[in-house]
């Protein structure tokens, strides 16, 4: 039953970004998964935003990590840090009564990693720790009706991983997650434009690059995009047109890993919730879900209807929100974990 005074809190905790939603307000926190230590004592200097304004402008003495890495937790002791930081920013040890936490997480992630992104969130002062898939958090964010005897596609495209889920009765029926997304796609084309121009460009900008011309079908309408860059010869700085058919091509292999994982998983897929998901689609969910084309791209090589979801980059905290406002009805879908257990 939803409490009126709820101060519980959902957490995704993303490769690039962790976002916070509190009970009752909302998302209170969005801020970039990086923290800079301190190497000569250990100490975190800081996390977020802030950590992200120190990157590549700190002495030696000082690094920036991203303790997630292709959607798993790549640097345990660091990701205890952030999230306890994290979850202290919003005001979870002032607070009169521990809260109750949901920390969505990847498929992928090991019953270790879980341990330590609970122990986080105890250390951070949680009262009960709850772990829930990010692709069943991504489906209910999306309006999706989980606990529905039909079947349900959520295809929840990442910076470091692609869930791939059918849902139904509130389980998930069948699910494939690839270590394949946004980063793999910006990574893709920086690799592209360094091998075809022998120009070297940053991941940012390759990001930047892909949010304006890159698709995953042609579309009606087309332009090119200049960019700025080092050349590998001269070592001076280059500028280059590059067209959307080159950024296209560039990240062709990580969409068609993407459309196998979807075949794979409905080849798994029961014939009557095939029958559903027909009927119903496939929703996209994640920042990778905003790429042009890519809905045309899905139904082009599925035959089946395609949409995106309502807000598609916050699906899975908002999803995880609907369940810490209301715990008791969808206990059924998640996994409780105590303080003490193992």
């Amino acid at each position: 039953m939803k409490n009126p005074f709820g101060h519980d809190l959902a957490i995704d905790i993303g490769t690039a970004n962790t976002v916070i939603y509190q009970s009752n307000k909302g998302i209170v926190l969005n801020e970039p998964s990086v923290v800079c230590i301190n190497t000569d004592n250990g100490n975190v200097m800081s996390v977020g935003n802030e950590a992200r304004k120190m990157v590549g402008r700190t002495p030696d003495n000082i690094v920036s990590i991203r303790p997630l890495k292709d959607g798993v937790v790549a640097d345990f002791e660091t990701a205890q840090k952030m999230l306890r930081m994290f979850m202290e920013s919003v005001g979870s040890r002032r607070l009169l009564s521990k809260p109750t936490v949901i920390v969505a997480v990847p498929p992928v992630v090991t019953s270790v990693e879980h341990r330590a992104i609970k122990d986080a969130a105890y250390a951070a002062g949680a009262r009960k720790v709850y772990i829930m898939e990010e692709p069943m958090a991504a489906a209910i964010g999306a309006g999706l009706p989980v606990q529905e005897p039909m079947g349900s596609m959520i295809v929840d495209i990442g910076g470091g991983t692609t869930d791939v889920a059918v849902i139904s009765l509130g389980g998930i029926v069948t699910s494939r997650s690839i270590r394949i997304g946004g980063d793999a796609l910006d990574a893709s084309i920086v690799a592209y434009v360094k091998n075809r121009f022998n120009l070297l460009i940053g991941e940012r900008t390759a990001e930047e690059l892909k949010m304006a011309i890159g698709s995953a079908f042609k579309l009606k309408t087309e332009s090119s995009a200049r960019v700025r860059g080092r050349d590998l010869v001269t070592g001076l700085p280059k500028d280059i047109e590059i067209a959307p058919e080159e950024v296209r091509e560039a990240i062709a292999d990580g969409i068609s890993r993407i459309i196998a994982a979807i075949k794979s998983t409905l080849d798994e897929t029961p014939p009557d919730l095939v029958a559903d998901l027909s009927r119903n689609g496939i929703v996209l969910a994640g920042g990778g879900a905003l790429l042009h084309g890519l809905p045309e791209r899905l139904r082009h090589d599925t035959g089946m209807p395609v949409s995106i979801s309502e807000d598609p980059l916050h699906a899975v905290v908002n999803g995880a929100g609907k369940c810490v406002e209301n715990i008791e009805m969808l206990k059924q879908i998640l996994i409780p974990e105590s303080k003490g257990s193992n």
